[in-house]
């Protein structure tokens, strides 16, 4: 076990919700889009709520909506009980891989946005998930929110390295 203190460039995939059974295993909330990811999972890091502790992972099943996890080291309901209600989380290295068109949430938080001719910028504060498609909340230079769907009607073009985004205001988006 290392403890580490820095929840830098790390990605939540999950939070353990409970116990299961009686050798150590835990119930977890998947917060991924890709829940397949927990059989491949080696590592995780637990927030403590004092720092992270890097665990590793032994065993991954389904159960519902849940993933039972098992980790090495955690043999008893007294050994992990503790750590209900805590996050799990991998780096940035060991997250699934987004595919075309597709983002980490946090390297869009932040993102300077402007549309076409340059008449409306911005930036993305947050991404909401509404199940159809992702929503962006734009903070615009004037004060005014914009929310602006994730479609390729209103995304014209995404740059990661140089923080910024293109994209087309749907006529009624701004209107209030």
């Amino acid at each position: 076990m290392i403890l580490y203190s820095e929840l830098d460039d790390l990605f939540q995939i999950g939070v353990i919700t409970r116990t299961h059974g009686v050798c150590g295993e835990v119930k977890v909330f998947p917060m991924t889009d890709d829940v397949r990811r927990f059989k491949k999972l080696k590592r995780t890091f637990l927030d403590t709520g004092k720092g992270l502790i890097e665990l590793e992972c032994v065993s991954a099943k389904f159960f519902k909506q849940f993933v039972i996890l098992k980790f090495k080291g955690y043999d008893t309901i007294e050994s992990i009980e503790k750590y209900c209600r805590k996050g799990l989380f991998v780096t940035r290295e060991d997250a699934v891989k987004p595919g075309k068109d597709e983002y980490f949430i946090a390297d869009l938080i932040g993102l300077a946005v402007e549309n076409e001719d340059g008449s409306i910028k911005g930036r993305i504060t947050d991404v909401i998930s509404t199940g159809a498609n992702d929503v962006y909340d734009i903070e615009l230079d004037d004060g005014r929110q914009l929310l602006l769907p994730a479609i390729k009607e209103c995304v014209l073009d995404v740059d990661i390295p140089n923080g910024n985004m293109k994209i087309h205001v749907l006529e009624g988006l701004l209107d209030q």
